[in-house]
């Protein structure tokens, strides 16, 4: 049986600033725990530390700093960078670890801290139960001589930016390309223009001035609306919005319509498939949609579903040997390039099938035609199992009576918010509005009713 996290979730520890565990104090501690269980199983070694644009990375990145430091652990700070160049960074630079300051796609006021291990990809679970147990010991510091040292990476964007390039052939420009960059004011504001600039695109750049409070602020995948509007603006050929810390990606092709996470796997699938390079199968999750299934099943290739979360997207890819695999939020893993999801690595494997294929964006979408799918969000500020509701489980149950044979259901709570994700598809986009609606609402009544 697995045994229960204390602080740990599925993408490391989360939550508003200044709220536990998200207090300098913690994040100290915790600096200090992952120093000792690291130095314990590979000597002294070094970390490095980077993190999104938001304010509250300043006053986790020193207080990560001091924690380790003290458990006689050096430092390497990377400064503001994207997630998976973090993850690269830690290879490349041969440190025992890699910690990211971010919260990912959340507003301002929230942050968090997550790991990589010394390979790129996220810690095992053995290390991360180590940390929580010297998490419960009292910090105590090693003798003067032995304290940690900090050193800052100054070539790291530079780093991060070739490496991005060389992931897409030898001879692919994009010369004659007009795109539009919405970088979210975050982590890729400096690195994503930059990439695009040197591969010849003429770029238009957005969400490219952090002021610490302005991270995924109506900008980037989770609000792509302005992109649209500049793509449209500017006859662009397409547009790229990243989320704050550039693990993922949603698109726009020429006409202005959104591409999103399964779009973009079935795209980069299809690409793969016809140069030979794509062998077994692609990995989604619960919430994939249903056309991505029958889109790949016609270029004979097996769709597998984890639960939703990079983390179980990752774990079934390994488990299969298969390389490619996403979610339709835009996270996806390309393990034939790189180590974890990159949004700016994830867009240029489609730039690289449009410019091999002469196809535009909207072209290559089409060959995947999706199902009619509603996704409606309950916020539950307390704990609330939905499992255990009888009014929920009588509405699940009027909802796949109504739907037969032609459509999904699917509740679960968020990993990363106080929220009850209410999904419903199926072929009748009607029926499945309706039917979102009657579940969300269930799921609303019931909580109201826990709460009160």
């Amino acid at each position: 049986m697995e045994r229960e996290r204390k602080y740990f979730g599925t993408d490391g520890v989360r939550g508003r600033v200044g709220e536990g565990p998200i207090t300098a104090e913690f994040v100290l501690k915790l600096g200090w725990a992952a120093g000792r269980v690291l130095a314990s199983r590979r000597g002294r070694g070094s970390v490095v530390i980077g993190k999104d644009t938001r304010i509250s990375g300043y006053l986790f990145e020193s207080a990560l700093q001091a924690g380790l430091s003290s458990a006689g652990v050096d430092i390497k700070l990377l400064g503001p960078m994207p997630t998976p160049a973090i993850a690269y960074l830690t290879r490349t630079l041969h440190a025992q670890a890699g910690i990211v300051i971010s919260a990912s796609h959340n507003p301002y006021y929230d942050n968090g801290i997550k790991f990589f291990s010394g390979n790129g990809t996220k810690l095992p679970d053995d290390v991360e139960l180590a940390i929580e147990d010297e998490l419960d010991k009292p910090l105590h510091t090693v003798d003067s001589a032995l304290l940690g040292k900090a050193e800052r990476v100054v070539d790291a964007a530079g780093r991060y930016i070739e490496f991005c390039k060389a992931t897409i052939p030898y001879g692919v420009e994009l010369r004659g390309m007009k795109i539009v960059v919405d970088c979210a004011h975050g982590a890729t504001y400096h690195v994503a223009p930059s990439v695009l600039r040197e591969l010849g695109a003429d770029v238009v750049k957005t969400g490219v001035d952090p002021n610490g409070l302005n991270i995924n602020k109506n900008c980037g995948s989770t609000h792509p609306e302005t992109m649209q509007r500049l793509v449209v603006e500017n006859g662009a050929q397409l547009g790229i919005a990243l989320d704050g810390d550039g693990d993922r990606v949603i698109m726009v092709d020429e006409k202005g319509e959104l591409v999103d996470g399964d779009e973009i796997l079935f795209i980069i699938a299809q690409a793969r498939r016809n140069a030979g390079n794509l062998h077994g199968g692609v990995v989604g999750t619960l919430m994939s949609n249903l056309g991505l299934e029958v889109a790949l099943k016609r270029l004979d290739l097996v769709l597998h579903r984890a639960k939703v979360g990079d983390r179980y997207v990752m774990e079934m890819l390994q488990q299969n040997g298969w390389k490619l695999g996403g979610e339709s939020s835009g996270h996806v893993l390309c393990l034939d390039k790189t180590t974890t999801g990159d949004g700016i690595v994830t867009a240029l494997q489609v730039l690289a099938a449009m410019v091999e294929s002469g196809r535009s964006l909207n072209e290559l979408k089409r060959g995947m035609e999706k199902y009619p799918q509603v996704l409606l969000n309950v916020r539950t500020e307390q704990k609330f199992d939905f499992n255990a509701s009888h009014v929920v489980q009588e509405a699940v149950k009027e909802a796949e009576r109504r739907l037969s044979d032609q459509g999904r259901i699917l509740l679960r709570a968020s990993g990363t918010e106080p929220l009850i994700r209410v999904m419903v598809e199926g072929a009748d986009e009607a029926l499945v509005n309706s039917t979102a609606e009657a579940l969300a609402d269930a799921v609303r009544r019931a909580y109201a009713s826990q709460s009160s």
